[in-house]
């Protein structure tokens, strides 16, 4: 008992093309935008530092 329908086996060629992925589009925004996530990172980093240092320091 063989399958004699060959269509069923086979994927869908016309439907070869997917979405992009989030982490793609995010990438690519990135990218897009330059360094201005860099910017903000570092911005996030500096304040975070400060405000634990901060803190630490009313806390001791």
């Amino acid at each position: 008992m063989t399958n004699s329908n060959s269509e069923s086996v086979e994927k869908n060629p016309q439907n070869t093309e997917e979405k992009p992925s989030y982490v793609k589009l995010a990438m690519r925004n990135m990218v897009n935008k330059g360094g201005l996530s860099l910017k903000h990172f570092f911005l996030t980093t500096v304040g975070l530092l400060a405000f634990l240092v901060g803190i630490s320091y009313l806390t001791r």
